[in-house]
């Protein structure tokens, strides 16, 4: 079948339609678009629940339907990994829209959850699952964030924006509290995530013997960790550090956060926090599925 055994091309065809909703480099082309172009409320959806069937469709057919295929192409499953996580950063880097900047990091981010199910090692599957989690939590904040800012001025180029940590106190609290879980500090749900992927793709050199990937995917994957802290710490000082100003409206109407607004970034910070600081809540109710999932594909 296309010149390849059956069970391989049948991989091949799954994980590619899985791809796409991840996203995965090349095939990710539609999301910056759709989240710019998309309502606040479709974007946190999109980007809180829609992005993980992607992956959750790779770990619940492609990989236990066709766990050969898996074992076979997990060096390319984990390049393109790694690709998305440098691709998407250095896009985010250069975005000027705050939005599109957001979608550009949920490509790296996810990039990470690639990388771990390649790996094949309790670890690294463990914090694919671990990012998919965080990820809804985060990047549903993020979306919110820029929905914040974009009903008050109908705006999101980050050029148009200066000091508004001088006007809106509360507002850049919350930027600061997700855009840091984003980046993976620790203390933070998205910390616990990225460092299982770490620590699991690294361990994979030696899963089962067979040596799965390279240990220099985990240091470009580490590099990419760099690019978004880079991103987001650019960010907060251009938007929130120096001189107030706001090119789009007149800077005494910009408000800061309302008491609702506040009530709806709370339980995202409730359950970042706690996923960072207690990850065996977590943890403890996916070893066991994780441990058997690693054991079929590798003793198929």
């Amino acid at each position: 079948m296309l010149g390849l055994p059956a069970r391989f091309a049948g991989f091949l065809l799954l994980f590619a339609g899985f791809a796409i909703k991840v996203p995965v480099v090349p095939f990710h082309t539609w999301l910056p678009d759709a989240h710019v172009e998309a309502p606040t409320p479709i974007s946190v959806i999109l980007a809180g629940v829609l992005l993980k069937i992607g992956g959750y469709g790779l770990f619940r057919t492609a990989y236990l339907i066709f766990p050969d295929g898996a074992i076979n192409y997990a060096w390319w499953v984990g390049c393109l990994g790694v690709i998305s996580i440098i691709y998407g950063a250095f896009n985010a880097l250069a975005s000027k829209d705050l939005k599109r900047l957001i979608a550009f990091s949920s490509v790296s981010h996810m990039g990470f959850v690639l990388l771990g199910l390649a790996a094949l090692s309790v670890e690294g599957v463990s914090g694919a699952i671990y990012q998919m989690i965080s990820h809804g939590f985060i990047s549903a904040a993020l979306f919110l964030i820029a929905g914040v800012i974009y009903d008050r001025t109908a705006d999101r180029l980050i050029e148009n924006y200066s000091g508004l940590a001088s006007q809106m106190p509360k507002y850049t609290v919350i930027v600061v509290i997700f855009f840091f879980a984003s980046l993976g500090l620790p203390g933070f749900s998205g910390f616990i995530a990225e460092i299982l992927v770490l620590l699991g793709s690294f361990a994979s050199a030696v899963v089962a013997g067979i040596g799965i990937l390279p240990r220099w995917m985990t240091l470009t994957a580490v590099f990419g960790l760099v690019l978004s802290a880079a991103y987001y710490l650019w960010t907060i000082q251009r938007m929130f550090f120096g001189k107030y100003h706001v090119k789009s409206v007149p800077t005494e109407s910009i408000i800061d956060l309302n008491r609702k607004e506040l009530l709806m970034f709370i339980p995202l910070i409730i359950f970042v926090l706690v996923l960072g600081i207690f990850p065996s809540v977590l943890l403890d109710l996916i070893n066991n599925s994780v441990v058997t999932f690693v054991d079929t594909i590798l003793n198929f």
